[in-house]
């Protein structure tokens, strides 16, 4: 069988996290995904390390590397009067068009849903922002890091003694990222059954907000106010995460019944004070959390990580080694169902890239991991001829007048 979404033709005109992680999504699927930056502007992702060898590049960020493999680079300086004729052949191209800019940017460069309608009326037109394109916010430019603190999240992550922390990295796009996919699916299908595109408008703030339900709910309906916990679970006791045997290594556990501190308390032994009554019940152990999580510890100190989830894993408590970013290269789980790929990058040559679609399986189709991101502009002369059916001759008088830079 061909890939799932061979066939869909996708342009990109968005940078950084959610704007272009569901174009690799779908590539790693069969779509043939364009990817518009320019070298005067390039995507603010190329600037964040590392960097390979620690040689700082647009080309050689290992974290854009790994979001965006199996893409054509296309350069178009959308400044260049010129660069509109381009941009309408993509248009009438693409099955699918996806923007991830401050709104108004497209609709300066006249690339806004209705202009791109009247060129192609079948187009699905994906986009996302901050706010959404509409509201006394809509303009308002930032990041993911930015939107995390807005959404609520910075508010309730940490320990209560302390100053709020930040989850790591710009933690609404990695979230919407999600929601994006599913949404873009729909409106696949949609197209498909009807014939007809959609306008697309992801509120990467509305998004952030509803992963947060549960505790938006517990608001509404109890008046209580989530807050910080640290690692500590309101119907768990023990939960957190124990220093293990050696330096810096954890392993995370989660009991959520009586009946599994029992099991908890064999395999540790059956210490004497596992068996004193403030530990015998839940609420006990609520209330004496912190000796709780002292106790624990003396015990977890003694084991490698590995051994502690493996004794609880085997008595059906819930637990798992903390893997450092280097474990998960050799995690045999990962390795098993071929999570990362070896690919060829012009600049950086071999790396290993994490399979975006790793996590889903089918029946008949594989994800699959064909080339690593491309560089600025890798693409832009067999995207052009190939894709566009522009001739030799056209390409090299654009270059020539400053269109693909």
């Amino acid at each position: 069988m061909g890939q799932l979404f061979e066939g869909l033709r996708y342009v990109e005109f968005a940078w950084t996290g959610v704007g272009p992680m569901p174009g690799t999504y779908l590539s790693s699927l069969g779509a043939t995904v364009i990817r518009i930056e320019s070298g005067k502007r390039p995507d603010p992702l190329r600037t964040m390390g590392p960097y390979k060898d620690g040689k700082r590049s647009v080309n050689r960020s290992l974290f854009y590397n790994m979001a965006n493999t199996n893409k054509y680079g296309f350069s178009l300086d959308m400044k260049h009067p010129e660069a509109s004729g381009v941009a309408e052949k993509l248009v009438s191209w693409a099955d699918v068009l996806s923007e991830s800019y401050t709104p108004g940017t497209m609709e300066k460069w006249g690339l806004h849903y209705d202009a791109v309608k009247k060129i192609n009326p079948e187009i699905i037109y994906y986009s996302t922002s901050m706010m959404g394109q509409s509201g006394p916010y809509a303009r308002l430019p930032g990041f993911g890091a930015q939107l995390t603190g807005m959404s609520g999240y910075t508010s309730i992550t940490g320990w209560p003694d302390r100053l709020p922390a930040v989850p790591y990295g710009a933690y609404t796009d990695f979230i919407n990222i999600k929601l994006a996919i599913f949404v873009l699916l729909a409106a696949i299908d949609y197209k498909r059954r009807t014939g007809k595109g959609q306008r697309i408008d992801l509120s990467q703030y509305e998004g952030g907000i509803l992963f947060l339900a549960p505790l938006m709910l517990d608001y509404f309906v109890n008046d209580r106010e989530a807050g910080r916990n640290g690692n500590r679970d309101i119907d768990y006791a023990p939960h957190g995460v124990y220093p293990c045997l050696g330096e810096d290594n954890w392993c995370a556990i989660a009991v959520g019944s009586d009946e599994q501190w029992k099991e908890m308390c064999q395999v540790m032994g059956d210490p004497n004070w596992a068996s004193e009554d403030r530990f015998r019940t839940f609420d006990g152990r609520k209330a004496n959390e912190d000796e709780l999580d002292q106790r624990i510890a003396g015990w977890t100190r003694s084991l490698p990580a590995a051994d502690v989830m493996n004794r609880l894993q085997a008595a059906g408590i819930a637990s798992g080694v903390v893997n450092k970013p280097s474990d998960t290269f050799s995690d045999p789980q990962l390795t098993e169902r071929g999570a990362y790929r070896s690919v060829s990058h012009t600049e950086i040559g071999e790396h290993l890239a994490f399979n975006i679609a790793a996590g889903m399986r089918f029946s008949s189709i594989t994800p699959k991991v064909e080339r690593s991101s491309p560089c600025i502009g890798e693409h832009t002369d067999f995207v052009c001829r190939n894709f566009l059916g522009m001739t030799a001759g056209e390409v090299d008088g654009l270059r020539q007048r400053g269109v693909f830079t």
